[in-house]
């Protein structure tokens, strides 16, 4: 029997953290959770996650940062990242791509989207 998968959970709205951080355990995953791009920056070094879910708006350091320098980083540089975002106007998903995010997904959303999101992002890699 192989390890659980972890996730990291960069969010800093604490009712968006309770619900999604419910529903990847509901998914089968472990969760670590950061509060802003920083923090996301620090755990994924320190913790090495099967994926990060990324939302783009945080205070001190957003998403799109915090994505490009998880890219940058040896270490870091082949974790998935997904973005779970409200940003949902044209142009929102390309940029979130053009940051290094492998994957986006539109807030609010539903338990089987995250699922498929989170799905297609290991799919992408294989």
């Amino acid at each position: 029997m192989g390890h659980k998968k972890r996730a990291l959970l960069a969010e800093d709205h604490p009712g968006t953290v309770e619900v999604m951080q419910i529903e990847l355990q509901v998914l089968g995953y472990d969760v670590i959770v950061a509060q802003d791009g920083h923090e996301a920056i620090e755990k994924a070094l320190a913790e090495s996650p099967d994926f990060i879910v990324m939302d783009m708006i945080m205070p001190k350091m957003d998403g799109f940062e915090a994505a490009g320098r998880i890219r940058e980083n040896p270490k870091t540089k082949d974790i998935p990242i997904l973005a779970a975002t409200p940003l949902a106007r044209p142009g929102d998903r390309e940029k979130c791509l053009e940051h290094g995010c492998d994957g986006y997904i539109a807030k609010p959303f539903t338990h089987r989207q995250l699922g498929a999101a989170i799905s297609k992002l290991f799919e992408a890699r294989n």
